[in-house]
């Protein structure tokens, strides 16, 4: 009877005995090397295990980390609002200030924080980031209206919104990312729980996008609708990223290195948009959603031509579109994005919860991201199956050497 089975699923005693010799030598190989070594199922190699948790992306330099560095974003992220608390002024945002410097520096080293009840979950850094950012009325609660930016405002009303005011404009935000779940959770909880006594959160948005090694190095993320998101971007490291992102510190010397925020919270219509048919998800977008390509493209990173027209002189990108109406129209309305998407449970009546954290970086938000906006939420065929539920402008810090806080430039001791 044993002889049977073992021909009906084409294993002989023998190749079972082959294969749990070969498990043995891979325990044996794991053992010996510490756990550091684990066999390929389907390649029959040893790989190294951990490689990504090990990674780390330094807290301090110029510029605060998570922006421009890691080139790649790591695949997981948490965006923290939170408020001061009545009363809080410029003393209680620096003892917050301090606590996050000291917080993020250990984490992102693969430290625990000070006093943290689950040190073991900071062993694995996995490129763990923190950016941190002001909210406009946070210069007034510190006495410092003259330090704000002018362009640090929340957005004028745009006709697409809906905005939830459970997902407005905070005080403070955290932009907490890494390549693993379980190491951010942790970091979100050791940030929100350390400044307990100085502010509360308002709220945490959680996104993901393609986690690390399902798609080749450096490839466009795909949003929820299935659309390369990000395609037409500053690349990172350059002197175009850099004159795109970084305050050079004219307007506001305490802002140089630092950059602006846009977090905008876009739900998608799952539902309807799963109704379009593949053209009609092309024309809208204006690029083909398999490759990424313009319509009047074959790859990806082809420049579009909306000056082509078909045999009937119709243009081929449709005005409409969303890269039509999102391209810029002016050499200075660019800026850089980092996109990630959000699943959660529907609310009652609802049969998704899905869409879109859309987070922009820029020098200065009125002049280079609000234009861009503004066509959108006058005219965009994506509008149908997108609307924004959130939106808040915060003031990214500048970066800080070892040694120094948060903020140094703007509240110093």
């Amino acid at each position: 009877m044993s002889t049977d089975r073992s021909a009906r699923s084409g294993l002989s005693r023998r190749a079972l005995l082959g294969r749990g010799a070969l498990g043995a030598a891979a325990l044996s190989v794991a053992s010996a090397s510490g756990g550091a070594l684990a066999w390929s199922a389907t390649a029959g190699r040893s790989e190294p295990t951990g490689a990504h948790g090990a990674r780390t992306v330094s807290f301090h330099g110029v510029h605060q980390a998570g922006i421009e560095t890691p080139a790649v974003p790591p695949p997981f992220a948490a965006f923290i609002g939170l408020d001061l608390r009545p009363g809080a002024g410029a003393a209680e945002l620096r003892r917050v200030l301090r606590l996050w410097t000291d917080d993020a520096a250990r984490l992102t080293a693969g430290e625990p924080a000070l006093a943290d009840p689950e040190p073991e979950l900071a062993e694995q850094p996995a490129e763990l980031t923190v950016t941190v950012g002001l909210g406009p009325e946070v210069f007034d609660r510190i006495g410092r209206a003259d330090a704000r930016p002018e362009w640090l405002a929340p957005l004028p009303d745009l006709p697409i919104d809906r905005l939830d005011p459970a997902w407005g404009q905070t005080d403070l935000i955290a932009a907490v990312a890494a390549g693993d779940p379980v190491t951010l959770a942790h970091a979100v909880r050791t940030l929100s729980r350390s400044v307990r006594a100085q502010a509360t959160v308002r709220w945490v948005q959680r996104g993901f996008r393609e986690a690390h090694g399902t798609r080749p190095e450096g490839a466009t993320m795909r949003n929820l609708m299935g659309q390369r998101d990000g395609t037409v971007n500053p690349v990172p490291g350059t002197d175009d990223f850099a004159e795109v992102v970084w305050d050079d510190g004219a307007a506001q010397p305490w802002l140089a290195g630092g950059t602006a925020m846009v977090l905008r919270r876009i739900r998608i219509d799952m539902d309807t948009w799963e109704e379009a048919d593949p053209p009609m998800r092309d024309l809208s977008m204006g690029r083909f959603q398999g490759s990424g390509a313009p319509l009047t493209g074959t790859e990806e990173f082809d420049e579009a031509d909306f000056d082509a027209t078909d045999r009937y002189g119709i243009p081929v990108i449709p005005p409409t579109s969303h890269i039509a109406r999102a391209r810029p129209r002016a050499p200075h309305e660019r800026f850089y994005r980092r996109a990630y998407n959000y699943d959660e449970a529907p609310a009652p009546g609802r049969t998704s919860e899905s869409g879109l954290l859309f987070v922009t970086y820029q020098r200065d938000v009125t002049r280079q991201f609000l234009p861009v906006q503004e066509r959108l939420a006058e005219q965009d065929a994506l509008n149908i199956w997108t609307v924004p539920i959130g939106s808040a402008v915060y003031a990214v810090l500048p970066g800080i050497d070892e040694g120094g806080r948060l903020g140094d430039t703007l509240l110093p001791d």
